[in-house]
């Protein structure tokens, strides 16, 4: 099991309900193929400090200025944390405290806007993400919102259609950095756009931090003003975010906005598991795994699409892939098919397509993602015997998972995860 019976003994005899469900998610991960491409395994180190003793403090405000006493420690876990992230990815200011990905956008946008402001950002159906200006998000409620879409043709950015939609609205912000797009971002373009109208450049790494902190994808750096991430993903640590810059003042503007301006006492513990997490990530063998999870990628898109599926975009640069399931079976739905592979083991996400006309909790697509597996240690022949299990789930409706689920499982028992 991914967990050992040590790790959950004083649970166990306190609370055998609640161990036993932790119990079944362990055994969960470790027969089941994880391909949702914002999940990851961590290591055990960075799950020991999620549960370590630091989770039983406050610790409001930043090393040096507490607002509690006995800090000392926390203060030297922080400084390390932000050291290693700077180190990590280039840049002169890093806050850890972000408890996701979306408080971090959430405190970069007080950073560097008034409500009303005007915003320019790829929206939710094309590939952005919720907290880029989702009307129900604080995004869309606080801001005015102006979108640039993906070419309808190529299902690629194009970057003559963004700055003339800069140069009509005249955004104060323009966010580059999406959840499903699975090609590489131009930083250096949408730095030129945003010079030309006077706006601030926000790069959301949350998906590719891991590939930009080992130089497998280009770095947002110097071309982005104030750079965003999650810490999981790509980056396999623990769920969390971050916030980076080059800019004195705007790092000023980030502190007060993470503390107290949209934040209170950060999480410690998890603060622990990122200077983990960065450390980890600072070893040359992180590259090596993240020119593996992209080469897992394409021999997977290539698999997948010599049995006859439709790539968005025509491929992938990064760690996923989007498929269009409509040229197999125009009644197809990504949340059936998303079903049929959870039968088979095999965890992926329905989502949209560009332009999909169905809704988000059913969709005409499934985002796939290579870093989980990657972790386990698969490689391009297990992508390939994955893209023909696939194949064998959708082209009988889903009736032959049962049996393929034991396939799966006796494949992860030849990769048990890294536990």
């Amino acid at each position: 099991m991914a967990t050992t019976t040590d790790s959950l003994s004083t649970l166990r005899s306190i609370d055998p309900k609640l161990a036993a469900m932790l119990d079944h998610e362990a055994e969960r991960q470790d027969s089941t193929l994880e391909f949702i491409a914002s999940e990851n395994h961590t290591s055990k180190a960075v799950m020991e400090a999620t549960g370590s003793w630091l989770t039983n403090k406050y610790a409001e405000g930043y090393p040096g200025k507490r607002y509690y006493g006995g800090c000392e420690f926390h203060d030297q876990v922080e400084d390390l944390a932000r050291d290693r992230a700077k180190e990590l990815f280039g840049c002169n200011f890093a806050n850890v405290q972000p408890h996701c990905g979306a408080n971090a956008n959430i405190a970069a946008f007080m950073a560097l806007l008034q409500p009303g402001d005007r915003v320019l950002s790829l929206p939710i159906a094309h590939g952005g993400h919720l907290s880029h200006g989702l009307k129900p998000n604080f995004s869309g409620t606080f801001f005015e919102i102006h979108d640039y879409m993906l070419d309808a043709e190529t299902e690629l950015l194009d970057m003559d259609h963004v700055r003339d939609r800069a140069l009509e609205c005249k955004p104060k912000l323009i966010i580059c950095g999406f959840s499903a797009y699975p090609r590489v971002i131009d930083f250096a373009a949408f730095r030129a756009i945003a010079d030309e109208v006077g706006a601030y450049l926000m790069a959301d790494i949350a998906h590719i931090a891991g590939l930009v902190a080992s130089g497998v994808h280009p770095s947002p750096f110097p071309h982005a003003d104030v750079v965003t991430t999650t810490t999981h993903k790509t980056l396999r640590g623990p769920r969390g975010g971050l916030i980076l810059s080059n800019s004195e003042d705007i790092a000023k503007k980030i502190d007060r906005k993470v503390f107290p301006g949209s934040q209170g006492g950060p999480l410690m513990h998890v603060i622990a598991a990122k200077a983990q997490a960065f450390g980890e990530a600072l070893d040359p063998s992180f590259r090596t795994y993240q020119e593996q999870v992209v080469a897992n990628a394409k021999a997977f898109a290539t698999g997948l699409t010599n049995h006859g599926f439709r790539l968005c975009s025509g491929g992938t640069d990064n760690h996923l892939l989007l498929v269009d399931l409509r040229n197999r079976d125009a009644e197809l739905t990504g949340a059936e098919v998303e079903s049929w592979l959870g039968e088979a083991g095999i965890v992926v996400n329905k989502n949209g397509i560009p332009n999909d006309p169905r809704p988000p909790m059913i969709t005409s697509g499934l985002r796939f993602g290579t870093p989980a597996t990657t972790t386990r240690g698969l490689r391009e022949a297990e992508m390939q015997q994955v893209a023909d299990w696939i194949e064998r789930v959708v082209a009988s409706g889903g009736s032959e998972a049962s049996t393929i689920r034991e396939e799966v499982r006796t494949l992860c028992t030849r990769f048990p995860l890294p536990h």
